[in-house]
């Protein structure tokens, strides 16, 4: 059974991620966790907001995040009508939102995070919220990073952007890897270059060791050259239809160039597709 924590400020964004992951998870044995952290226990009057969930209204003005977290998982109880293989728990915790994170993630032996993109706070114009980027960089376990627009698509097409400059191990592609095999997907492997691609040893051996560990699932690599990385995912993203992006933590430039910093005038992916962040 899969242990999957959910923080959620009970903004839109955290609720689609949350119908993002029941769905994801909707054939597999899971245990939820949602986790509400804050200073005191309850939104302040100045940060309350109204949410709506499907017809429903939901106002979340000074209420108790225990309250609140309830009321979110009878919501779900309704909209989702209980799949026997899912069982809901909530938590509500005073310690900062890293350290709670951290903390859930041993105790409760979470095998994966959900996020949104950005919360109640979010700034526009941003790709992703302040939150959710210092989980994915701060906190050691694989992260499914649900974006404010994206609706759920069976993941059959995904992309693993890489330089190759990492080594890897089975151990740490082994969330995406059950991911396709249970979709029963294929994995794109890409490479961006600003020129015609050219490998050192080290990269070689690294690709070698994809291809090899990919070898009974479909997979392909591919090769671009253009001067911009995030421009070269959306021209993938686009044309192959992708479904899911996965990237690896330790690939910080990868990282910080599609997800963090890409130009926005430009790219829209950070808006309707889901991120699988490995560490």
């Amino acid at each position: 059974m899969k242990n999957i924590l959910i923080p959620t400020d009970f903004s839109e964004n955290s609720w689609n991620a949350i119908e993002y992951a029941i769905q994801f998870f909707k054939k597999s044995a899971c245990n939820f966790y949602l986790l509400h952290v804050s200073a005191d226990g309850a939104l302040k009057a100045n940060d309350s907001f109204y949410v709506q969930y499907e017809n429903t209204t939901v106002s979340t003005l000074n209420k108790p995040s225990k309250v609140l977290l309830k009321e979110m998982a009878t919501l779900i109880s309704e909209r989702f009508h209980e799949n026997a293989n899912h069982r809901f728990f909530t938590l509500s915790d005073n310690n900062n939102l890293i350290g709670s994170i951290r903390e859930h993630v041993v105790k409760n032996n979470i095998d994966l995070i959900v996020m949104g993109t950005k919360g109640a706070s979010g700034v526009k114009g941003l790709a992703i919220g302040g939150n959710t980027g210092n989980v994915i960089t701060k906190v050691k376990c694989t992260t499914l990073v649900v974006p404010e627009n994206a609706k759920y698509v069976s993941p059959k097409n995904v992309v693993l952007p890489t330089d190759f400059s990492i080594v890897y191990n089975p151990e740490t592609l082994q969330p995406l890897f059950e991911v396709l095999k249970q979709h029963q997907g294929k994995v794109n492997v890409l490479n961006v270059s600003k020129d015609t691609p050219i490998l050192n040893e080290d990269q070689k051996q690294n690709k070698e060791f994809l291809r090899d560990y990919f070898m009974g699932q479909k997979h392909n690599f591919y090769f671009l050259a253009h001067k911009h990385i995030d421009c070269a995912v959306q021209q993938f993203v686009d044309f192959k239809d992708i479904s899911l992006i996965s990237v690896l933590a330790k690939n910080l430039n990868y990282l910080q160039r599609i997800l963090f910093q890409p130009s926005i005038d430009k790219v829209n992916y950070y808006k309707n597709v889901p991120f699988l962040v490995l560490h």
